[in-house]
């Protein structure tokens, strides 16, 4: 099958512009996988993922996966990352994976709405970071690694006394299009940028003043 890579339990099907997971995959490959990944495709559903019942390892980074995103029941999955993707329900997501991935260990939300970022959005900033870290971990008090970053014993203990209130707002639609969009992913505009486009937007307006003063005068 083309796209297909093998390696022993690991299982790649990559840059497939897929919209979901071929049923041949699973047939083909759920009985030994331990780890796949699904990355760089185009997936809004995860339909067919239940024949890979072993997985220890999940990839599904840069795909189209959103709120409605069901897992399956995946008793030993202990890694799973879902960077770049277009999720915005924080507490609906994690309530979801507590249930379906209790083994969890490792989990990356990167380039989620649901995930506050300072490179994403010009709003947030780190103590939006670390009280979206304190939420999840207090849903999820397993986990050892939250996206980049190692769990701390200081971390986990905040998670305990204040998690239960660092609850994230889930964001408008509005923002939502606004924070996924490929230009807003990773690439915000350098301060230069911003004072250099702010002085032409000043001068066309103090120009445009100049004329209708001008006209007036006419």
């Amino acid at each position: 099958m083309a796209g297909l890579v093998v390696s022993g339990t690991q299982v790649s099907y990559i840059g497939q512009d897929c919209r979901e997971i071929p049923e041949h995959l699973g047939r083909d490959c759920g009985h030994f996988a331990k780890r796949l990944d699904l990355s760089f495709n185009l997936l809004r559903s995860l339909e067919g993922l239940s024949a890979f019942e072993s997985l220890e390892e999940l990839i599904l980074d840069n795909n189209l996966l959103g709120n409605d995103l069901v897992l399956p029941g995946l008793p030993r999955l202990h890694t799973l990352t879902l960077n770049k993707n277009q999720i915005s329900d924080l507490e609906c997501l994690l309530d979801h994976l507590a249930e379906v991935t209790p083994a969890l260990e490792y989990l990356s939300l990167l380039g989620n709405v649901a995930c506050p970022n300072e490179l994403i959005s010009l709003e947030k900033d780190e103590e939006d970071y670390k009280r979206y870290r304190c939420f999840v971990l207090h849903k999820l008090p397993n986990l050892k690694f939250l996206d980049a970053r190692k769990v701390t014993k200081q971390e986990r203990e905040e998670a305990l006394v204040r998690g239960a209130f660092m609850k994230v707002v889930k964001p408008k639609a509005s923002s939502d299009s606004i924070a996924t969009s490929p230009e807003c992913q990773y690439t915000p505009l350098p301060s230069a940028s911003r004072e250099l486009t702010s002085h032409r937007v000043s001068m066309r307006h103090n120009n445009l003043k100049g004329d209708k003063e001008h006209l007036e005068r006419l």
